[in-house]
């Protein structure tokens, strides 16, 4: 799915990334930030020299005289004995060091071994805390790249014919425009994550087009108290609507709901015929009239059955029709009227794009659809309307049209549409 527009968009943000890389304005600045605390010893803290404590501010020779003493009472410890206290020779700081003799241990050649490895740890800890304190700083060159209003339209071109070419409508796109703009007009970026940061926010903006509540169908049907839950069906002549409703039906069949087909298109020549064909094959009743009859009759007379025979769901196929046809429109108003749906679905051809979603639009101004079935999905490369059609009409996709058999039916489910645009 969607093959085109995925090509697309990568191109077009790997062009944009270079863009601004290549236009921006280029900033270097230091940054200082506390450095990490040096890792604590696992013995007493208390039992360490001032000097080896993080954040000691004491003088070289006062560091050298704790150090000494330190380590004299480490040997004091490993060898069990007591030893005399030498009185410590001041030594200028700046003079040579008198060099310090390290205390023999005694025992065993895994005491020692063992004793051995705790003087050195202790030896570095004190190395440490004399370059690097717990209030030291470090720094690092941050190098950024900023774009102005003038430059980002001219980047922003290339995503937005890529966006047009793949049928994506114009709300979408200008939608898409203003929320990368708000990230990268005069925004610094690091020049290592240019194209990251432009992903990250095309990927964002394109999830908040579905957040359009969804609609759990399955549980809606379950949870209506007064049966039974009825869906009335539009769309235009060929838009894949009469399959549609044979596939829905097949999916509460196998959730264990029972429902009965009302053939309301008596207007379009074989249109009752091709609904029978289903309802024989999934072994559903299904409620007709002769051609020319009143479709809202029909739906009245499937509900009517449904309420008779204790059946969960009534759904009623609709003749195809174009907002121009103002008789046709006005016999979907009154189906509405009489049968009074708990859900009305616009059934469109993903494949026609932008066709698809001012159809819609038309739809739900004239009957206030709830939901959208989108056929066709699998065969569409160019993604145009699954991007676009719930934004533009605040509604939901409630499935995707993903093959022939009564299976291919899916849960609409955004992240699919992510992966398959390469966002995810």
């Amino acid at each position: 799915m969607f093959k085109f527009l995925k090509e697309k968009l990568k191109s077009a943000i790997s062009k944009i990334s270079e863009g601004v890389e290549k236009e921006g304005k280029v900033e270097e600045k230091i940054v200082e930030k506390p450095a990490e605390e040096p890792p604590k010893e696992e013995s007493n803290a208390s039992e360490l020299p001032a000097s080896l404590r993080a954040g000691s501010q004491t003088s070289r020779s006062e560091t050298r005289s704790q150090v000494t003493g330190f380590f004299a009472k480490l040997k004091e410890k490993f060898t069990g004995k007591e030893e005399e206290k030498k009185e410590e020779e001041h030594v200028h700081p700046i003079k040579t060091e008198k060099k310090y003799e390290k205390p023999k241990i005694t025992g065993s050649e895994e005491e020692i071994q063992e004793k051995t490895e705790a003087k050195e740890e202790l030896t570095i800890a004190y190395k440490e805390s004399e370059k690097k304190g717990f209030f030291a700083t470090i720094t690092e060159k941050i190098t950024t790249t900023k774009i102005d209003n003038a430059q980002f339209e001219k980047l922003f071109w290339e995503l937005e014919m890529a966006l047009m070419e793949n049928n994506v409508s114009v709300e979408v796109i200008e939608k898409i425009k203003n929320d990368l703009k708000e990230q990268l007009v005069e925004k610094p970026i690091k020049r290592t994550k240019v194209e990251e940061t432009i992903q990250e926010t095309l990927k964002n903006s394109v999830e908040k087009l579905f957040e359009t509540s969804t609609i759990d169908l399955i549980e809606e049907i379950k949870n209506k108290k007064e049966k039974p839950y009825i869906i009335a069906f539009f769309g235009i002549n060929g838009s894949g609507k009469t399959t549609s409703i044979a596939k829905l039906a097949n999916m509460l069949k196998e959730e264990k709901i029972s429902c009965v087909l009302a053939a309301s298109d008596t207007f379009r020549a074989a249109s009752i015929e091709q609904l029978q064909q289903h309802a024989d094959k999934l072994g559903i009743k299904m409620i007709k009239h002769d051609y020319g009859s009143d479709p809202a009759a029909v739906a009245f007379d499937a509900i009517k059955h449904a309420k008779a025979k204790s059946i969960d769901v009534v759904l009623i196929d609709t003749a195809g029709r174009m907002h121009s046809n103002t008789n046709l429109i006005d016999e979907m108003k009154k189906i509405i009227r009489v049968a009074k749906p708990d859900l009305k679905i616009f059934v469109g051809e993903s494949i026609t794009g932008n066709d698809c979603v001012e159809q819609a639009k038309t739809f739900n101004e004239a009957v206030g659809i709830d939901g959208i079935i989108l056929a066709k999905a699998d065969i569409d490369e160019k993604g145009g309307a699954a991007v676009s059609v719930s934004y533009v009409t605040k509604k939901p996709i409630l499935f995707l049209g993903t093959g022939q058999k009564y299976g291919d039916l899916q849960v609409f489910n955004s992240e699919v549409v992510m992966k398959s645009l390469g966002l995810a």
